[in-house]
């Protein structure tokens, strides 16, 4: 008997699976990664040796107003590690820089004290410039030019009238862009609400470039990657994590090229070779992403590439947060036939894109091929109403799987972490 831990929330549950009918445990090579350095050493070694820049301390010297662009409460970046040594770096060059940290907030909720006091500590909230990102709030966006795709790249005003806009991040497999991290900051961090409608667009999402880990030809990339350009983003600094949220590889520089360095690494360690099973198992990682049913489709996409056609997907995550989008709620209830959801989204031109559309579409793709059993602490009125079936425990999902496929000896591949892995 196997027992598999599962992230849930800040916790864990417990899966106890037999040794007949577990299949695989598919786990990223990252997570038993050992790095000889500290968080700080490795994120401080890569702000000495930036790849394709100037120090930061160096490029900050002269500048005015600097921006620095965060993540907001969706993603488990270790800003803790990461912003106190950039701020330092940039006041090493600059002592009297106007430092405004930007949340990218992208079009997400706006975060809260509560949640910027975890991300960063008390002390950088109560002594830093912070300001969040709010994608429809036009007073602070401008409109800079046209993407490769034919959308209007409008961004927020702070990052146009800086002066040096750099950004911090983490990379991870990204389940349409390839990767999280890097151009992504901007686009869709800190634009309009039309620019990510345009740039997440059904055509593009439907592309089969548009997958983990595929950057060549992903149109959806070449938008992103465009903006930050156009941004003048001039400095990154991302980090790969563990499944502890800890830094165990850091990458400093120019927006792309230190990118591509991040992305070398964690393909090194992050790819998994699918194990097709009637069952899979997956989970989100855990808090801060499994905080609802919206971002949980991440994790969905590893295990719809290793479970069999019509087989029952299993996915965990907390869900506390509710649906986390009322267009992608709205959507589900208004139709109950995926096929229909599906065909009415590849009939959208890109223009008319709405929110939460490319999430409806990529969950309406999991669901026309596998049925999902979805364990949370959300309502279980509400998981129906996404047309999934509630679970409260991994040992009644699993019961309620064989029931579907009406046999009880299913092969099971569990993913412990869906979101941190590249199942080829």
């Amino acid at each position: 008997m196997a027992n598999v831990k599962l992230p849930y929330g800040k916790s864990f549950l417990d899966a106890e699976i037999s040794d007949e009918r577990l299949n695989a445990i598919l786990v990223s090579d990252m997570h038993h990664y050992k790095p000889e350095l500290s968080q700080e050493e490795l994120v401080q070694k890569s702000l000495e040796n930036p790849i394709g820049t100037p120090r930061l301390r160096e490029i900050a010297k002269g500048k005015e107003k600097i921006v620095i662009i965060a993540s907001d409460h969706t993603r488990p970046v270790p800003s803790k590690v990461i912003m106190p040594l950039m701020l330092k770096e940039i006041r090493n060059g600059n002592p009297d820089a106007d430092i405004t940290i930007l949340i990218s907030t992208g079009c997400h909720r706006e975060t809260t004290k509560e949640e910027l006091v975890f991300k960063f500590g008390p002390e950088i909230v109560e002594n830093e410039n912070i300001y969040i990102h709010d994608c429809d709030d036009e007073s602070m966006l401008v409109n800079i030019g046209t993407l490769p795709s034919g959308g209007q790249l409008i961004i927020n005003k702070l990052a146009v009238e800086a002066d040096l806009l750099v950004s911090e991040g983490f990379i991870e497999p990204h389940f349409f862009a390839g990767f999280s991290g890097g151009r992504k900051s901007v686009l869709p961090g800190i634009v309009s609400r039309k620019t990510v409608m345009y740039n997440h667009n059904a055509e593009f999402i439907n592309s089969d470039k548009a997958r983990a880990g595929i950057i060549d030809g992903n149109p959806l990339h070449i938008d992103m990657l465009y903006a930050a350009r156009a941004a003048r983003l001039d400095f990154i600094v991302n980090v790969v994590i563990n499944s502890e949220k800890e830094v165990i590889y850091s990458v400093a520089g120019d927006c792309d090229l230190a990118h591509q360095e991040g992305r070398k690494f964690l393909n090194s360690q992050c790819k998994v070779n699918s194990v097709k099973s009637d069952i899979a198992i997956t989970t989100n990682g855990g808090y801060p992403l499994d905080q609802n049913i919206y971002q949980a489709v991440k994790g969905m996409t590893a295990a719809e590439a290793t479970v069999k056609p019509g087989g029952v997907i299993i996915m965990i995550a907390k869900s506390n947060d509710g649906h986390g989008g009322e267009s992608f709620y709205e959507t589900f209830v208004e139709e109950k036939d995926a096929n229909k959801i599906m065909a009415k989204f590849l009939a959208t031109l890109k223009e008319e894109t709405i929110p939460d559309q490319w999430e409806c579409q990529i969950l309406a793709r999991i669901l026309i091929n596998h049925k999902v059993i979805y364990i949370s602490d959300a309502p279980d009125k509400l998981i129906m109403d996404m047309h999934m079936i509630p679970a409260h425990s991994v040992e009644d999902a699993i019961k309620l799987a064989d029931e579907i496929l009406k046999k009880k000896d299913s092969k099971i591949t569990v993913i412990p972490d869906g979101i941190s892995v590249i199942v080829i």
